[in-house]
């Protein structure tokens, strides 16, 4: 219970901010390049930080070092959504992100060590809970910041901070977990671990991670203003956000099903197809928008599942897990960090969708290549 709790705030921080991009921008006066940089403002805490996760959970343990990595996340939130200074929103987001990183690194490991059965069922069930709660933040924040008191809307900032209310729910369970987990893991299996980066399997997976996660990100920022230069107000292109992680959450069911599959090893290969015929529906019909906005969603979550997935099926160990997750992931979401930077770029330069749009479905062509390579049946740290 307490690792899904977690799961319902990793997203919600991040995903809230895409359709409240146009609000920002009318108060900060910002250009689509500088909104790209606030997107990748996590990415870049997520790929700086994540390196420091399986050391910070070796001294002080998983328990206190995710707990500590919660209530940064809750100083974070606060912070950002502090009316006045355009500093508030940039440092509470580097803080949020920050945490973000510790805990994604490490909750692969907790399930590989508390359910080492039911690896790909429970971190299909974690992100399914990522996606779900994700979508219902992309679908809200717009009319919470609509509400009016005393004939003045709560703005952006309100809707921001409720993007955390469900983090004292998390923080509580879990708390009352901790005396029920290992505070230490063992030093010989931390040195086998630390091999982690000379391992061509595992330079795979980041590559996989990185690309999977740099087209959610760039669709999970961009869509709404897509959809709003289409035609439609701001309040359903926030609906057609939380459609696309509406079925992102279905998507991350499929994956236990696909992996037992007789085909089960070009599943990987198989997501980023999706979301590229998506993509490509996005360019010839984009008056179909939600069409494809339900197709890039199944295909992103299913990808995002597929990635976690691989941190515990392609390592024999929790311990192993965890150094291959905090690899990938901060590799990963170096690569990722340059997908809204550059989509919005392109934008600026170009004033138009075309040009991000082929950028998107470049990187998924990619994914798709590495994916016949993660595909296999190999674990990190072994001799091939």
């Amino acid at each position: 219970m307490a690792v899904l709790l977690i799961a319902l705030n990793l997203r919600p921080t991040i995903t809230g901010v895409g359709p409240l991009l146009s609000q920002i921008s009318a108060t900060l006066g910002t250009t689509e390049a500088a909104l790209g940089a606030l997107a990748a403002v996590p990415l870049i805490a997520f790929a700086v930080i994540s390196p420091l996760a399986h050391g910070l959970s070796a001294r002080f343990g998983i328990p206190r070092t995710v707990l500590c990595s919660l209530l940064l996340l809750g100083v974070g939130t606060i912070v950002r959504s502090v009316p006045g200074s355009a500093a508030n929103l940039w440092v509470g987001t580097a803080l949020l992100g920050a945490s973000i990183a510790i805990v994604n690194v490490l909750m692969p490991a907790v399930i590989k060590r508390d359910f080492p059965d039911r690896v790909p069922v429970m971190t299909a069930v974690f992100t399914a809970c990522l996606s779900g709660m994700g979508a219902v933040a992309s679908g809200v924040v717009v009319p919470i910041s609509h509400i009016q008191v005393n004939g003045v809307p709560l703005g952006w900032q309100a809707a921001l901070l409720w993007t955390g209310a469900l983090l004292p729910f998390a923080l509580v369970a879990w708390a009352l977990s901790m005396r029920r987990q290992p505070r230490h893991e063992k030093p010989s299996e931390r040195g086998r671990a630390s091999g982690i980066w000379r391992d061509r399997l595992a330079w795979q997976v980041l590559l996989y991670m990185g690309l999977q996660s740099m087209t959610f990100y760039m669709l999970v920022t961009w869509f709404a203003p897509i959809a709003q230069s289409l035609g439609r107000s701001e309040v359903v292109a926030g609906f057609d956000v939380m459609i696309y992680q509406i079925f992102c959450f279905g998507g991350s069911l499929i994956v236990p099903l696909v992996l037992r599959g007789r085909f089960g090893r070009f599943a990987a290969a198989a997501v980023p197809a999706l979301t590229l015929v998506g993509i490509a529906g996005l360019i010839v019909l984009p008056q179909l928008f939600t069409v494809w906005a339900v197709v890039c969603g199944i295909g992103c979550g299913a990808a995002l599942g597929m990635s976690l997935s691989l941190f515990s099926l392609r390592a024999r160990t929790h311990q192993a897990a965890g150094a291959l997750s905090g690899m990938a992931q901060s590799g990963g979401y170096l690569i990722a960090a340059t997908g809204p930077i550059l989509f919005g770029a392109l934008v600026t330069l170009t004033g138009g969708w075309l040009a991000s749009l082929v950028l998107v479905a470049l990187v998924l062509a990619g994914q798709l290549l590495t994916g016949l390579f993660v595909g296999r049946d190999r674990f990190v740290l072994e001799q091939r």
